[in-house]
């Protein structure tokens, strides 16, 4: 939408970008918090070992870590015969993915059942909170109402329906701020070793939430471009510098371009590794100036910090300062599981203020809420922004009003990513990719159990899906893959 958006040359009204900001950052609000409890948390919390928790001291320590409005003996001995009742039938049912009694879990049984206590209770709000993009949006996922040249949701700015995404995102921030803060500084206390694992070198973000239609210098979370870890060396991210690469992806040629004259051709013989051939993957290498980037929670509020942002710079070194660890401990696993707090918590606070602006706007009777436009008959067009998962980039070409070419750069592909053509997998040549990188030198206690390469590989929100997709060239059918 932003990159037709561009190359139709159109300015959205002032309400078509906050309701595109409000629903980007309900999702924000909703995806983090579904990450940290239900895709990450069970890498740190041994769920099983809450069997044997106290729930009177579960209670105490709950009124000591959080402001849950929750809680006591009774109800965190509820939640333990719950548990009981998974593990007694032999269905875990939603915990049932992880190591139980791995020894590389360190909470408390105490820690661990009041951890399960929250993440049930997550369940509940993430379904609530949800809710959100349904009110501007239509539904949840994949908002109906947002069209090029901005939103088509006028009929549902009521002071009725206002009121309710307000009260709802007030509701999922006081949990950010009583539960998932505490929660995450509470589990993060244990794991304070975690700050020198998983690591990568460079960071980009295209950054998200213009304030103005002034991009990027409005976005209220930055654009910027972090290499070998300068904080002092944060530059303007620009989309000119990026390069796609092949050469160890299962596509047609061995090259590099720009996205925007990029090409999607797999190759027609039977994809396999073979070692020593160069080609392991069906992702492309995206390239920043020529290096691999991490993109995500993480780089936005590294160059977020690295700018001095007002909102952002102080929960850092407030989250810092908790923990007792320097700023270096930013560049792990550990920082990039509490940037997605850091950023949720920053991010909730803004959409109050985004609510309220639109607000002003409707009182002063402007109601605008689409641009009409005309289709040019060639144009090219970019758009850049920011998702929970990661930097996203699509390119459009327009060629007799059609579209000619069409490429996009997803959060995954930049993570994920493989090799770049300077040196095939088994070398010591060529740029690693981010998870690639950040999984060198990960302690394992146990390789038939390798928690700890999934504590990091979690932390990036991976999704495969997102970034390739694997069809027969012959039949067009869509194969599904389990992993035994």
């Amino acid at each position: 939408m932003r990159a037709v958006d561009d190359a139709v040359g159109v300015k959205i009204p002032k309400n078509a970008r906050l309701i595109r900001n409000l629903l980007m950052g309900a999702q924000f609000q909703h995806d983090h918090i579904v990450h940290f409890y239900h895709l990450h948390a069970l890498d740190w919390v041994d769920i099983v070992s809450a069997l044997k928790a106290d729930p009177k001291k579960t209670a105490a320590l709950s009124d000591n870590v959080s402001k849950a409005p929750w809680g006591g003996t009774v109800y965190f001995k509820s939640v333990q015969d719950r548990i009981k009742v998974f593990v007694g039938s032999g269905q875990l049912g939603p915990f049932s993915n992880a190591y139980w009694g791995h020894p590389e879990y360190k909470l408390t049984p105490e820690a661990n059942l009041m951890a399960a206590a929250h993440y049930i209770e997550a369940i509940r709000l993430q379904a609530r909170a949800a809710r959100m993009h349904a009110i501007f949006g239509g539904k949840n996922p994949h908002p109906q109402s947002l069209v090029v040249g901005g939103v088509t949701c006028v009929k549902d700015l009521t002071p009725d329906r206002i009121a309710e995404f307000l009260y709802i995102t007030k509701e999922t921030q006081e949990f950010i701020k009583n539960v998932y803060i505490p929660d995450l500084l509470a589990v993060a206390s244990f794991y304070k070793d975690w700050g020198a694992i998983g690591g990568t070198s460079n960071f980009m973000a295209w950054g998200e939430f213009p304030e103005t239609d002034q991009e990027p210098e409005s976005l209220y979370m930055p654009r910027g471009v972090i290499m070998k870890r300068n904080f002092a060396g944060v530059k303007m991210a620009q989309q000119e510098n990026v390069t796609e690469h092949v050469a160890r992806a299962w596509y047609e040629g061995n090259g590099s371009k720009h996205p925007s004259k990029g090409e999607t051709k797999p190759l027609q013989e039977n994809p396999k590794y073979r070692p020593g051939g160069g080609k392991y993957s069906w992702f492309k290498a995206p390239r920043y100036d020529g290096e691999p980037c991490e993109v995500g929670p993480l780089a936005r509020v590294l160059v977020a910090y690295a700018k001095g942002h007002p909102d952002i710079k102080p929960i850092v070194d407030n989250i810092l300062s908790t923990l007792g660890v320097n700023a270096a401990a930013l560049f792990s696993t550990l920082g990039r599981t509490a940037a997605r707090g850091i950023e949720t918590l920053a991010i909730g606070e803004r959409i109050q203020t985004w609510v309220m602006e639109l607000v002003a706007n409707l009182k002063a009777g402007d109601t605008a809420t689409y641009q009409p436009y005309e289709m040019p008959d060639s144009a090219m067009g970019v758009g850049l922004n920011d998702v929970p998962r990661g930097s996203l980039g699509h390119w459009v070409q327009i060629e007799n009003k059609k579209i000619k070419n069409y490429q996009y750069v997803v959060p995954s592909t930049w993570n994920l990513c493989p090799r770049d053509e300077k040196g095939c997998p088994r070398d010591e040549k060529g740029k690693l990719g981010p998870v690639e990188e950040s999984l060198i030198g990960t302690p394992v206690a146990d390789p038939k159990k390798p928690l700890e390469i999934l504590r990091t590989v979690h932390s990036f929100d991976p999704c495969i899906a997102c970034g390739v997709h694997v069809i027969d060239p012959d039949s067009n059918q869509v194969y599904k893959i389990k992993a035994l």
